[in-house]
């Protein structure tokens, strides 16, 4: 069996944890932050993690994480 392609634009955006839980970084975070409060700035900081049905289809992008 061949082995299989990594989607690179997916490797750049997600990681697999050893309890196998994909994390992702939040959105909305790049640019006009002025007008976005201290608080919602602060809680985007934080790490998320996919939901279930996005995790399957993720982890079928990266099969070597």
């Amino acid at each position: 069996m061949s082995k299989l392609k990594t989607h690179s634009g997916a490797k750049k955006r997600f990681k697999v944890t050893a309890g196998g839980k994909v994390k992702i970084n939040r959105a909305k975070r790049r640019h006009i932050l002025n007008k976005k409060s201290t608080k919602l700035k602060r809680q985007l900081r934080k790490t998320a993690f996919a939901c279930d049905a996005d995790a399957v289809t993720i982890k079928k992008l990266i099969p070597y994480a």
